[in-house]
């Protein structure tokens, strides 16, 4: 979860490279000691010393900024997965992303437990058509193995020109060994935000991942579900945040606040700077009607699809569906430093509406679905029941073999054109979908039908 550095933390960068340097041109050790006092200082001239060290006794000369770089990774790296330092290069690609457009395979990666690990492939992306998994482990990059490196060097490994490739060896479970994976680098543009009818009625929106537009393309798409709808109100909402690896805050905010009551907490942060101590509430502009909403997630549902959920969840706006999230529930502040490189610092912890930290645990879905494989024939499945014609002396139907609307729609689907027969409908492959509009229709029906007759 990243939001924009205040002023002070920008003055608090600039001062760590500015102490490296200045311990580094060697002012005494022992002289701070004694004026300051602190342990701080001694760890600065134990920093001093090996930096004096290295620079005249090692094997070559060594490059001063390359040093300086790689000591402020290491001490970033020590803290948590999440905070990270950026050189200048890796800094203007981290604000191009954000756009929604950048170099590389499409995947989002985190540490768990030592080891480089895949948060989700972005959709529609060189990483999701090669078939890498939310919850792989990537154990090499070409040749290099990944143990003990840094996710700013992962990624700049991972990055590279459109058209070149590059081989991740995986572990995932279920395998008995690690499995080479080649995928073709390309320009990655996001869209951010996708929406289609499901069903009469019924709209679905995906958004992929929390971008500086995503707000307003949630916005269009409803509006543009609704117009779909012949100006009606929708009947239901299927909000799909699976494999979505989270992105900006204020958007994750604007976003729930389609859904959520003005006034009401949309989710809180936490951290030792008062900067870092915040409320984000609903705002009093004009909501969306209060249909019911399926939220999907799974386990490549991170951060800001997490604070989403999690506001809706506590709200009783919508139902969770899937499988278990990611369970991000970090704040990293992004901070600009001197010589446009910058810091990526974790500054806070965000809590949802109920006080639940999902910090390593995750939003638990309301109805767990996991997602399973679509029959390929109805007809096999449908086989397996015994039905009234099955049964000795039935009655026949007068009617002949089939009713006049079947024998239409049989005709239909023979006029219809080849290119549309090759287009894949999701409701015949994504269970979890198929799961999800089902409990929007039966959500339907119940209220139709009224408290006396249930």
């Amino acid at each position: 979860m990243l939001k924009s550095g205040r002023t002070k933390k920008i003055a608090f960068g600039f001062v760590i490279v500015v102490v490296a340097l200045v311990t580094f041109i060697g002012i005494s050790t022992q002289r701070r000691c004694d004026a300051q006092g602190g342990k701080e200082y001694e760890y600065i001239g134990l920093f001093t010393d090996v930096m004096t060290i290295v620079k005249k006794s090692y094997v070559e000369e060594v490059d001063s900024k390359k040093l300086i770089y790689g000591a402020i990774n290491g001490m970033l790296s020590a803290l948590d997965p999440h905070s990270s330092f950026m050189s200048p290069e890796t800094f203007k690609e981290m604000k191009v992303e954000t756009k929604g457009a950048f170099g590389g395979l499409g995947i989002e990666i985190s540490m768990k437990d030592g080891v480089l690990t895949v948060i989700s492939p972005i959709e529609d992306t060189p990483a999701q058509r090669a078939g890498i998994k939310s919850g792989d482990q990537i154990l090499r990059i070409d040749e290099r193995f990944t143990k003990d490196m840094t996710i700013t060097d992962s990624v700049k490994r991972m990055r590279g020109p459109k058209g070149s490739k590059v081989i991740l060896t995986i572990m995932r479970d279920g395998f008995e060994r690690p499995k080479e994976f080649t995928l073709i680098r390309d320009i990655i543009q996001v869209k951010s935000v996708k929406s289609r009818m499901l069903d009469n009625g019924y709209g679905y929106v995906r958004v992929a991942q929390f971008q500086e537009r995503s707000d307003e393309d949630v916005a269009k798409a409803l509006k543009a579900l609704v117009e779909e709808n012949k100006g009606k109100q929708l009947s239901g909402l299927v909000l799909d945040l699976r494999n979505d690896p989270g992105g900006l805050l204020d958007q994750a905010v604007r976003i729930s606040d389609h859904f959520i009551e003005n006034g009401k907490l949309i989710v809180y942060t936490e951290g030792r700077e008062k900067e870092s101590r915040m409320q984000f509430t609903a705002s009093s502009r004009a909501k969306e009607p209060g249909y019911p909403i399926v939220v999907l997630i799974n386990g490549g549902s991170a951060s800001a699809s997490e604070i989403v959920a999690g506001a809706l969840q506590d709200h009783q706006r919508a139902i969770i569906m899937g499988t278990q999230s990611f369970g991000k529930g970090s704040v990293q502040t992004i901070i600009p430093l001197s010589d446009e490189s910058g810091l990526r610092l974790t500054t806070a912890r965000y809590f949802t509406p109920k006080g639940r930290s999902i910090q390593a645990k995750g939003i638990t879905p309301d109805i767990v679905v996991e997602q399973m494989e679509m029959p390929k024939e109805t007809t096999r499945r449908e086989s397996m029941f015994i039905r009234e014609k099955d049964l000795e002396n039935h009655f026949e139907n007068t009617d002949g073999d089939k009713k006049p609307e079947d024998k239409k729609e049989a005709k239909d689907a023979a006029k219809e054109p080849a290119d549309a027969k090759k287009t894949v409908d999701p409701l015949k492959v994504d269970y979890q979908l198929v799961r999800a509009l089902d409990l929007l229709k039966g959500w339907d029906i119940l209220k139709k039908m009224g408290p006396e007759k249930r």
